[in-house]
């Protein structure tokens, strides 16, 4: 198979999308799930007394009420709030720690607090959940928002920590190519393969990782053969 032809078949970022819309999607899903999470947790808490399904309508009425659209909407303006106060509008999300910057300065939370008010009113006006149990939530938002906050910091320590085994699987490739040896080489392959359907899409670490699997395929498509010509060498140096 020719080198071109390789790339082409391995490309992971596809020059056809944009690196700003798939972080913020990446974003986007992965700050739902943990703010719905918290949510979630936090209405148990409140709600001790009912059984499992009661919650679940519970939060029913809420999603009824626009609660999921609400959060979509807030995590987008909490985005572009905090790319507005660190002057990154028209640029990617560089590195976590830039995204934690983000987050926090993107209003998040006060957001999130917005959200459930707006949908709790509303859920009422609804008649979908009694005084009751309005009253008992919104005296119990601010345990529901502390462990969203707390959340979503565990989720930022986690891409952190992802990011750093990826250097690691990356760097203990590179080791095992320079020894030409392929089985290292594979397992390598296959934990950094693993590692990134966790993180954030930044362009460094997608480029870096494609290149990885480009001559990875490459070597293991000429039947495990580390003998390159000079353009498949050229390919290699953007490793260096």
């Amino acid at each position: 198979m020719k080198l071109e032809n390789t790339i082409k078949l391995n490309n992971n970022l596809d020059n056809n999308l944009n690196l700003e819309k798939m972080q913020n999607n990446f974003l986007d899903s992965t700050l739902g799930k943990v703010i719905n999470g918290g949510i979630d947790l936090g209405l148990r808490a409140i709600l001790p007394d009912f059984v499992e399904d009661q919650v679940i309508s519970v939060k029913d009425s809420l999603l009824n009420a626009g609660l999921n659209n609400g959060i979509s909407k807030t995590i987008e303006g909490a985005i572009n709030l905090g790319k507005n106060v660190l002057g990154i509008v028209t640029k990617g999300i560089q590195d976590v720690s830039q995204m934690r910057s983000i987050i926090k300065n993107g209003g998040l939370i006060g957001g999130i607090s917005k959200v459930l008010d707006s949908t709790l009113n509303q859920a009422q006006n609804n008649n979908e959940i009694n005084s009751d149990i309005y009253n008992k939530v919104m005296q119990g938002k601010k345990d529901i928002l502390n462990n969203i906050e707390q959340n979503i910091d565990k989720s930022i320590k986690e891409q952190e920590n992802s990011f750093n085994n990826l250097e690691t699987y990356i760097n203990n490739w590179k080791e095992y190519y320079n020894n030409h040896d392929f089985p290292n080489m594979e397992k390598q392959y296959k934990k950094i393969k693993k590692e990134l359907k966790n993180l954030i899409p930044l362009e460094k670490t997608i480029s870096d990782a494609r290149t990885v699997e480009n001559i990875h395929t490459l070597i293991k498509t000429n039947g495990k053969d580390f003998n390159l010509d000079k353009t498949e060498l050229e390919l290699i140096k953007k490793l260096s």
